[in-house]
């Protein structure tokens, strides 16, 4: 180094030292301009900016100087204080750690603990726990700086302050603190990171399940983890004390299991060593009798051993002693206080090890409770079941036992093949007895697979035994019974022995059979106990069914043998049963009330008895006590197990549900819910039914006529048809499949079935009703639908029916009359008969039994019709029959019957019709007054039915309003949704003025019901007569597009379409307008062909068109029909419309140059209108006639004539300027068509007079 640069480096540490940093930066600036790499100038010119403030080029020159000499501790002490000051911590902990390094390399033991310890108290303070755990791992042996650590002296602990590395000295000769530091550190630190990761993935898609996940995560983190090298460490440690090793230990077992828990079964080579340390780990605490509960437990966890003895006495002890307060001290205690397993082996054990004062079953299943998580728990818990006959909780703890034993042999890698053999040996058990045999499928296949691994298994081998009998299968039982019996002593092989002899009378070997029982039944009398007298009550009631068998005297004594069994046990079911039968078939004389005592008592201790419980059942269906059938056949269900046989779906096998043992119990049910109206419930009790006996015929019938009253008519139908099947001569199956086909509304397949069965049982009231119904239904429907004539013979074969029905079954004449007065209702609708002799002399069929009272009454006023050959048939005689039908009906019923009021009312709707069809010399007053008072005797009888009050409310329509009102309010109290009912009382509103309430009604009618036309209709009525034309007519075009349009639709859509016609001049605009009253008018009378009205319409309609051929037929076939109508009623309307088709007629015939004919119509209308009185209908009519006339008369060549008739129509025309001027058009053009100049001439001056 040059003097220059010497003397500028001295010059700028002065300036330092002084704290002119300025002067310090020029000096050093000044070497540094001569020197570049002088580290001195680099560090001083760095600490000069740094007291200045130019952070950037301070750390700039600190670098500098590390990279010009990186062994030099002047610039990274520089630099470390540097970042100090700017508090970036992790920036300074990595230059304590380059110094530190350094200090190491250059052995200077005090800067290396000054700078260790600076370096701990920055991660402290700023550091992470990792970054602390390696600050501290420095004092540890190992590390890279333990060596020269370990040269300094022995702290002074007398002068603390004396030493500047007292904290490292304490450390590097006391390192026990540090090691426990470090310890603590760590767990706290994988603990944490162990949650942070978790609740990292949990929330990522497709992730696992939490228990899955946080195995996966403490895998990895335990992995690399430095605590079983710390936990050796303590343990190693001379300063450790025993309690701390204790903890020690106990940390390290847990930390052991929680990682052979979370190793995967792939890495097996690792889990097998991690198993085996901990393994040792386990044994040195049981052996040692340390307190560490966790390893007693996975002690006996693990312990593989299919007998209680495996986890041998000294060891149960042993723990009870350790932790008598625990749960597992507890399940100990219960459960060999239940095996009556005594554990005292010392005498000051008695209060700890002896007997306990509560029940041994609860202390066994409380203790549990606690331990649910234990295999241990589950097995002992599940014994305790199995030998209290809880079968269900035993099937659900071995099952839970048996899922916790896969994991935990997943968990420890360890095959406990001998565990597993005890837990299915108790589920085995359970499930043979639980409700048997509904559990037999799955318990066979644990049987097979326990005998697999230990065929000489006692309790497994009875199970096998047990099932076979089950199956009948006797020989094959037997067999294994004796397997049984040669595995043990006599005195234990007693229950296989006694079986094996069971299977043998069984197998049609009463004797040998009954002599092995007896045998059996020797040894049992030897033996003392409560469970003994179980057994020898079964014995004797076996002993009992073989003399009964054998019949003859030994009846007798069997009589006795089920007495002594009842006396060895009195609550032994089987024995009551054998009894009851004994008192009803064998006794003499036969005892029924005995033996139905003894089936009730047998039934009431065991309701598996179920050849008792059949017995009682059909005595009560006999007796129709429903409720009783219900409870036995109920209870005889819940016997068996019910539909899952006493599991949740979810546990039970799918071949085991809904397969009962008790057939004829589901279908009493089945039964007894149909009687109830519970049809899904009676639907469900003969399917289950149906899967025993497939082959049930009844059964199979009563299904679909379940399925039927359900409304599920496909399902009956197939049901019934399978019926069919089975019994092809079954003509109920042919009935109920009628009955479906009518609901579903195929009245014709039903009529052809019903008829067949007629042919073969013409005397069945119930065929003959359905037949009826069905005709009748099938006409209504042929009606609806515009098929007149089926309509009309199916009415006719109904009544026929009907008359058949009166004739055979004289006990339901009520429904008959119903059925032949319905049918002439129908009839009546009909304007004319397409086979008129066939209705008439299906009337004249008709004859009505003499009548009293009100018959004769009404008699007068509507006579009973007298049918003569030749003469038409009118509507009126076909409605009166109708009449005199409900009065039949009526005359039949008893006073003050409820039933009787729907007679009433289809009276008085006969009678409203009839009425609307009278002569004008019938007092229509009166009839109403009838109509009224019949139907309030209706109302009167059953005030229930709301079309009675709408009956009423249509009958006090006209005349009184309110009581109107008040019928139909009260028909919407009934059924608030009927939109009829609405519409009826917003037409009530209009009609009496008040349109706000008639819209209202309206509108709530269309909201219940949109299709409904008469809504619609009323609607457009309002809208009319607000004057709003464009609503109306759409509202007229939406009701003539419904299913049922109304006639005053009809009529109203043909004005409003020829009212807006008037205001277009083309011709084809004209006939576009007019088209949709085509279509409308000419599907009205399609529905109603005999509706003259209608017919007429439709000719007008097709006039205009141009249709005149079509417009010609119908306004004929209108003319026959008002012919017959006028001759009925002579009515002067009737006259008058016949007189309008006339004069439609006339010109149609013009049109098609009928001209002879045509001037006949005309002819026609001037002859009805000769002596009527001249109103402007009538006047427009007769200048009609006469313009028709005279054109036909001018194109025929008859001038003269043609003339005449146009001057007779001015003179028809008076006063009437718009007729005059059309009658002088026509008149004008015809002398102007004539050719000469003075017929011309007399034209114009027509015209000008005009």
């Amino acid at each position: 180094m040059s003097s220059f640069a010497r003397a500028h480096l001295k010059a700028a540490r002065d300036s330092i030292s002084k704290k002119d940093y300025a002067t310090a930066k020029k000096e050093a600036a000044l070497v540094l301009d001569f020197e570049p790499e002088n580290y001195n100038a680099h560090v001083f010119c760095a600490l000069a900016l740094l007291e200045l403030g130019d952070y950037n080029e301070s750390e700039q020159m600190y670098r500098k100087a590390t990279e010009l000499n990186p062994t030099q501790s002047l610039a990274w002490q520089g630099i470390a204080n540097f970042y100090e000051r700017r508090e970036e911590w992790d920036k300074q902990a990595n230059i304590l750690t380059q110094l530190l390094d350094l200090f190491n390399k250059n052995q200077d033991v005090i800067k290396c603990a000054e700078t260790l310890q600076k370096l701990i108290v920055l991660y402290r303070k700023h550091g992470s726990p990792t970054q602390l755990i390696a600050g501290l791992s420095y004092f540890l042996p190992g590390s890279s700086t333990y060596p020269l650590l370990s040269h300094l002296p022995q702290p002074d602990p007398t002068n603390p302050t004396a030493s500047s590395t007292q904290e490292a000295q304490e450390a590097i000769h006391n390192g026990f603190h540090i090691l426990q530091e470090i310890t603590s550190l760590t767990e706290k630190y994988e603990g944490d990171a162990l949650n942070r990761e978790v609740e990292k993935r949990r929330t990522r898609l497709g992730a696992p399940s939490l228990e899955q996940l946080k195995k996966d995560v403490l895998n990895e983190i335990y992995a690399k983890s430095q605590l079983p090298s710390l936990y050796n460490s303590l343990l190693n440690h001379p300063s450790t004390s025993d309690q701390l090793r204790a903890e020690v230990e106990s940390k390290q077992l847990r930390y052991k299991q929680r990682y052979l828990y979370s190793i995967p079964p792939t890495m097996a080579n690792l889990k097998a060593q991690i198993s085996k340390e901990l393994d040792e780990l386990v044994e040195g605490i049981v052996l040692l009798r340390k307190r560490d509960e966790l390893a007693w437990k996975l002690f006996f966890e693990t312990k593989d051993c299919e007998d209680v003895s495996g986890y041998e006495l000294r060891h149960v002890r042993d723990y009870i002693r350790l932790f008598p307060t625990s749960s597992m001290a507890s399940l100990f205690r219960g459960y060999f206080a239940y095996r009556q397993e005594g554990l005292v082996d010392e005498e000051e054990d008695r209060e700890l090890l002896g007997p306990i004062d509560e029940d041994p079953v609860d202390t066994v299943i409380n203790a549990s409770l606690s331990l649910s998580d234990t295999v241990l728990a589950h097995r002992f818990s599940a014994e305790v079941y199995l030998g209290e006959c809880d079968y269900e909780n035993a099937i659900k703890t071995s099952k839970e036992g048996l899922q916790k034993l896969s994991q935990l042999e997943s968990d420890t890698s360890k095959n406990l093949s001998r565990t597993r053999i005890a837990l299915q040996a108790a589920l085995a058990t359970s499930l043979v007895n639980f409700f048997p045999p509904k559990h037999h499928k799955e318990a066979t296949r644990i049987v097979d697979e326990v005998l697999t691994r230990s065929p000489q298994h006692i309790s497994v081998l009875m199970d096998r035994a047990f099932i076979l009998e089950a199956a009948s299968e006797w020989d094959a039982a037997a067999k294994v019974f004796d397997q049984v019996s040669s595995l043990l002593p006599d005195d234990l092989g007693l229950r296989a022995k006694e079986e094996r002899a069971w299977c043998t009378y069984q197998l049609g070997q009463v004797v040998q059979g009954l002599q092995g029982l007896q045998d059996v039944s020797e040894v049992l009398t030897t033996l003392e106990g409560d469970e003994v007298k179980r057994h020898r009550a079964r014995c004797l009631w076996r002993i009992g069914k073989c003399y009964m068998d054998i019949g003859g005297p030994d009846v007798k004594l069997a009589y006795q043998y089920f007495i002594n069994a009842l006396k060895q046990d009195s609550e032994f079911a089987p024995g009551f049963t054998s009894l009851g039968i004994y008192y009803l078939e064998h006794a003499s004389p036969p005892d029924p009330v005995r033996s139905s005592k003894c089936f009730q008592k047998a039934f009431e201790l065991d309701a598996r008895e179920s050849d008792a419980a059949q017995r009682l059942a059909e005595g009560f269906a006999n007796d129709r006590e429903w409720d009783l059938v219900e409870v036995v056949a109920q209870r005889t269900i819940d016997g068996e197990g019910g539909i899952n046989a006493g599991m949740s779906k979810s546990e039970l096998d799918a071949s085991s549900r809904y397969l009962p043992t008790n057939a004829w119990a589901w279908k009493a049910l089945g039964v007894v819910k149909f009687h109830y109206k519970d049809y899904p419930a009676a639907i469900q009790a003969f399917q289950i039914a149906l899967r025993v006996v497939p082959d049930d015929q009844s059964l199979w019938v009563r299904l679909g006529e379940a399925y039927t009253k359900a409304g599920r008519h496909t399902a009956a139908l197939k049901a019934l048809a399978h019926a069919l099947e089975l019994n092809p001569d079954d003509w109920l199956s042919s009935y109920f499949i009628a009955d479906v086909k009518q609901s579903m509304g195929l009245y014709d397949e039903a009529i052809v079935l019903l008829s067949a069965i007629r042919t073969s049982r013409p005397d069945e009231a119930g065929v003959l009703a359905s037949l009826a119904q069905d005709h009748l239904n099938l006409g209504r429907s042929e009606f609806l639908e515009g098929f007149q004539i089926r309509a009309e013979e199916s009415f006719v074969n109904g009544i026929r029916v009907s008359l058949d029905m009166i004739q055979r079954v004289h006990g339901f004449r009520t429904m008959s009359w119903k059925f032949i007065a319905d049918a002439c209702f129908h009839l009546s609708q009909f304007s004319t008969f397409s086979d008129e002799y066939n209705v008439r002399e299906a009337l004249k069929a008709i004859i009505f039994p003499p009548r009293q009272g009100i018959a004769e009454q009404l008699e007068k006023v509507v006579p009973v019709p007298s049918f003569q050959d030749g003469a038409s048939l009118g509507v009126n005689q076909v409605i009166a029959m109708a009449v005199h039908a409900y009065l039949c009906r009526i005359a039949l019923y008893s006073t003050g019957q409820v039933s009787n009021s729907g007679a009433w009312y289809d009276l008085s709707v006969a009678l409203q019709y009839w009425a609307t069809k009278a002569a004008p010399s019938v007092d229509l007053i009166s009839i109403k007054e009838k109509v009224i008072e019949y139907v309030k005797k209706a109302l009167q009888l059953d005030a229930s039915i709301d079309l009675y009050w709408v009956t009423l409310g249509d009958a006090y329509f006209l005349s009184h309003a309110k009581a109107a009102q008040h019928a139909y309010i009260r028909a919407l109290e009934i059924d608030s949704k009927n939109s009829a009912t609405w519409v009826n009382l917003g037409l009530l509103y209009y009609y009496h003025g008040d349109v706000d309430l008639a819209n209202e009604a309206l509108y709530r009618a269309q909201v219940l019901d949109p299709d409904n036309t008469r809504a619609w209709v009323g609607q457009f009525i309002i809208a009319t007569a607000n004057e709003d034309k464009t609503d109306a007519t759409l509202l007229l075009e939406h009701a003539v597009g419904l299913q049922t349009p109304v006639v005053s639709a009809f009529s109203s859509f043909y004005q409003a379409i020829f009212h807006s016609k008037k205001n277009l001049e083309r011709r084809d605009q004209v006939q576009d307008a007019i088209l949709p009253a085509f279509f409308v008018l000419n599907r009205y009378c399609q529905r109603r062909p005999h509706d003259p009205s209608g017919l007429h319409l439709l000719a007008l309609v097709s006039e205009r068109l141009g249709h005149y051929s079509f417009g010609e037929q119908l306004v004929e076939r209108a003319i026959t029909k008002l012919e017959v109508a006028y001759e009925e009623t002579e009515d002067p309307e009737v006259e008058r419309r016949y007189a309008i088709a006339n004069a439609t007629l006339g010109r149609l015939k013009f049109s098609l140059g009928a001209y002879a004919e045509s001037l006949t119509a005309f002819e026609s209308v001037l002859g009805l209108l000769a002596e009527k009185e001249t109103d402007g209908l009538s006047r427009a009519l007769k200048v009609q006639a006469h313009l028709g006339s005279g054109l036909a008369h001018f194109f025929k060549g008859n001038l003269d004539e043609a003339l005449g008739m146009f001057e007779t129509g001015l003179e028809a025309a008076g006063e009437n300027l718009k007729l005059r001027g059309q009658v002088n058009i026509v008149l004008a053009q015809s002398l102007w068509a004539l050719g000469p100049d003075e017929a011309k001439e007399a034209a114009k001056t027509r015209l000008l007079e005009g």
